[in-house]
């Protein structure tokens, strides 16, 4: 991402969100956690928080596991 749109690194959707701009479910989203390919911050209550990147993210990852891309190969790609 560009220093012109800090923005788009502000973590401030809530999984929900994410859920609903991607189409991607919120198990889908958490597993992508684990495999370390994306790292939402967590606010004082504990809510997971993300950014347009994050969603960026998600997009390029949804695509890349359609195409049969898997997560391990996507990590080192993300690296």
């Amino acid at each position: 991402m560009t220093n012109n749109h800090p923005y788009l690194e502000e973590k401030v959707m809530t999984i929900k969100i994410v859920t609903e701009m991607t189409g991607l479910s919120e198990r889908q989203v958490r597993y992508y956690e684990t495999r370390e390919l994306i790292f939402p911050k967590r606010n004082s209550t504990g809510t997971r928080m993300y950014s347009f990147s994050d969603i960026e993210r998600l997009m390029d990852i949804a695509e890349k596991i359609e195409d049969g891309v898997r997560t391990r190969e996507m990590r080192k790609d993300f690296s």
